[in-house]
């Protein structure tokens, strides 16, 4: 049984079932970015046709189960012939004020105010939305079993990766295009070197290292310059530092 649930792809029975009980718009809500060490956290909201069995229904995976060009022709697809399509962004400044739990939450909330049609009950990747008012549910693994969560993770990712994209122009040095802001070898090693940017997560526990080891490092050396991190004005500290890299999503 638990062999079969591994294997089984995105399907339309959360969505079937809720119709069944009289829910006409059912969006399907993820994110990308809560593990990120820079950039936004992203969030997707998507209605999808119903009933409806689009050709390209068979293709839509969780985000991170499809390469860059698949994503990108779903993505377009989505867009063309989705009901609605929302997305919410929540940026580093304010996931280090708040926290990324309630950045990720703001996200989704962002994403759903901005369907264009009023959704009638929600289908989340594992989290809740207690301050909304909408009927819904958290499903585990929903990005890998209800289509229309995978797609708003794909919308979701699409639209992250291209703003990383644009931001390794604005700031380069770091790869932020190829690694899109997680923790790889690479981008600590730029880190290390650089010092954080403007869009880096101050409080997640590896570039808070790298300040830390850094303004020591300046305060034990005559001849080093001291490090000043890219903070921005007004950032409150949030109360529950994190401890460790979150894992991609």
């Amino acid at each position: 049984m638990k062999e079969r649930a591994l294997s089984q792809f995105p399907n339309l029975d959360e969505e079937d079932k809720l119709k069944s009980q009289g829910y006409e718009l059912i969006a399907g809500i993820d994110e990308v970015g809560r593990g990120a060490l820079a950039g936004p956290v992203v969030a997707g909201a998507v209605i999808l046709p119903h009933p409806a069995n689009l050709p390209w229904f068979g293709l839509v995976r969780d985000s991170k189960e499809l390469n860059s060009r698949k994503r990108e022709s779903l993505f377009d697809l989505i867009n063309k012939e989705a009901v609605a399509v929302g997305i919410g962004i929540v940026p580093s400044q304010v996931i280090d004020s708040i926290n990324i739990l309630k950045a990720t939450r703001l996200a989704m909330m962002q994403a759903v105010e901005k369907l264009p049609e009023q959704p009638t009950f929600l289908l989340i990747d594992r989290l809740s939305l207690s301050q909304c008012p909408i009927p819904q549910r958290g499903i585990t693994r929903g990005d890998k079993l209800c289509l229309s969560i995978a797609c708003a993770s794909i919308v979701a990712k699409v639209t992250r990766d291209r703003m990383m994209e644009e931001l390794d122009i604005i700031y380069p040095g770091y790869g932020f295009a190829q690694h899109k802001g997680y923790g790889t070898g690479r981008h600590l090693s730029c880190l290390q070197k650089l010092g954080p940017s403007p869009i880096h997560r101050l409080y997640f526990a590896p570039v808070r290292n790298i300040i830390t080891s850094q303004s020591s490092g300046s305060l034990a050396s005559d001849h080093s310059e001291p490090f000043a991190p890219c903070h921005s004005e007004g950032a409150e500290r949030p109360k529950n530092l994190i401890q460790g890299k979150l894992p991609e999503g």
